[in-house]
């Protein structure tokens, strides 16, 4: 191993739409810092970011309907929404800022216009989506928001969806224009390029195969050059762990208190992506319906109109799976490993809670083709077997912890795990990752540099005007945001009208 010591103010982890933000949020507010990127794979955004392994929604909570749930007293809790919300508005923001800046260019390569809509039959389902509906149009962040149970209104939205559909059962959408699809492959390329034009390093094919603390309370770590497979040190005051699925092996390396009982479950998935034009082009939004009873909250099916290499495409699923390794790249031990003596009950526990979602991702697994058709089919009655094939999607690993729900509690979402001192920071979760990443960044930010955050704030409120504010309680602001973002970012001006 060589013992040249490479020093450097940060060093970011896993070259994905994570790191990616976080190193573009730093390039403003500290320009002087340099920043070194170790990337395992030969280019960005090649594991959870990339367009095909992610749904690609800017989840904004328009159309998923996990994000709403009906009370005991059968009124709908909307707060979720309302907060997921909030968060893609700071991703607009920013991502509008880079745009004006001529920081990044051409938005209309990773962001375009798409309808958000929610899906539901059978009467129950019906009632539930016409009052979250009511609950949700009275909200500023989620006007325009359109309801129909009319057969007619829903062929006129969705014909392909509604073509051949010969149930009885009621049906109802909610639609709403002001949703967008969003390719966070591209973006985060996109992202690499400004920061490499900005003397950020970064290595690809580099692999951090160990980080412990120096004396003097920065971090080594120890990288390996997968083509030549030389061994370097370089120590950091600062380091993010963005690496996805690889994230909770390398945090339980760093020995911090806050990395232990902690597990990660890993969860892969399926879409099927039509490759008939004819049939892409009868359909435009994403549509999502209800999860079936039993079913995971990252499981809800929907139909999506996506763009990639700016082409239209149509992509349906997910259809869950299971695999033992935490990145698509990674290894069938990982499961295994990332079990420690500090974890093991806490896994053990997850473990006796989850057997129901053990044994739907066990009955996934073993779907056939034509099972998966037929619950195509229940989107698309007309659906074609030759007109669709499988993707698999990226890697996911849900975080396993001890929480006051009990030992072993699955969450579902993203967490930012930090040691104390805030010099150390990883990411872990899944859903709705990508789409709030820059709220997420913004969180590591003042919890690992709170010395920073009174200089930084006038900056902060510069590329993100909400910063710091509700848009709920502010409607004039959030207009104004909403037009303007639009505007910059290439998305229809039509959106949002005064009511």
């Amino acid at each position: 191993m060589s013992s040249i010591q490479k020093k450097t103010d940060v060093i970011l982890i896993g070259a994905g739409i994570m790191s990616a933000t976080l190193g573009a949020l730093l390039k403003e507010l500290a320009p002087e810092w340099e920043i070194r990127v170790f990337e395992k794979l030969a280019s960005p955004g090649e594991e959870s970011s990339n367009e095909w392994n992610n749904a690609g929604t800017g989840h904004a909570a328009l159309c998923e309907l996990n994000y709403t749930t009906e009370k005991p007293d059968g009124t709908i809790d909307i707060s979720k929404a309302i907060k997921i919300n909030e968060q893609f508005q700071l991703s607009r923001q920013f991502w509008s800022y880079l745009v004006s800046s001529n920081l990044i260019r051409n938005p209309q390569d990773f962001i375009m216009p798409i309808p958000h809509m929610s899906l539901v039959q059978g009467e129950s389902n019906v009632s539930f989506l016409k009052k979250r509906f009511e609950a949700l149009s009275n909200n500023p962040l989620f006007q325009g928001m359109e309801y129909s149970e009319d057969p007619e209104k829903l062929k006129e939205w969705i014909p392909l969806i509604m073509e051949g559909r010969t149930s009885s059962e009621p049906m109802a959408a909610t639609k709403i224009d002001s949703g967008t699809d969003v390719n966070f492959g591209a973006l985060t390329r996109m992202l690499f390029d400004h920061l490499k034009s900005h003397n950020v390093e970064v290595h690809y094919k580099h692999m951090v195969k160990d980080i412990k603390r120096g004396s003097d309370g920065s971090w080594k770590l120890k990288v390996r050059n997968i083509d030549t497979g030389s061994v370097e040190e370089h120590t950091a005051k600062f380091v993010f762990i963005g690496g996805g699925g690889g994230s909770l092996p390398l945090l339980q390396k760093t020995g911090i208190p806050e990395s232990k009982h902690i597990g990660g479950f890993p969860v892969s998935g399926l879409f099927m992506v039509c490759n008939n034009p004819e049939v892409v082009e009868q359909h435009h939004a994403k549509v999502y319906g209800k999860a079936k009873v039993g079913a995971p909250p990252m499981s809800v099916p929907h139909l999506d109109t996506r763009y990639i290499d700016n082409k239209k495409t149509l992509l349906f699923g997910p259809f869950a799976g299971f695999s033992p390794k935490f990145l698509k790249t990674g290894s069938n031990l990982d499961l295994i490993r990332s079990v420690k003596p500090n974890n093991l009950l806490t896994m053990l526990a997850a473990g006796v809670k989850e057997m129901a979602l053990t044994k739907y991702l066990i009955q996934q697994v073993l779907l056939s083709n034509e099972k998966r058709m037929e619950e195509l089919r229940e989107f698309i009655p007309n659906a074609k077997s030759e007109d669709w094939e499988i993707v698999v999607a990226g890697q996911r690993v849900q975080v396993i912890k001890d929480t006051d729900a009990g030992k072993g509690t699955l969450q579902f979402g993203t967490e930012v795990i930090s040691a104390s001192d805030g010099s150390i920071a990883a990411l872990l979760g899944a859903s709705p990752g990508a789409s709030t990443a820059v709220h997420v960044m913004l969180e590591v930010l003042q919890k690992c540099f709170p010395q920073h955050m009174k200089e930084w704030e006038p900056k902060i409120k510069e590329m993100i005007p909400s910063y710091g504010v509700s848009l709920v309680d502010q409607p004039e602001l959030l207009q104004e945001i909403h037009h303007s973002t639009a505007k910059t970012l290439g998305l229809s001006e039509k959106e949002l009208v005064h009511s």
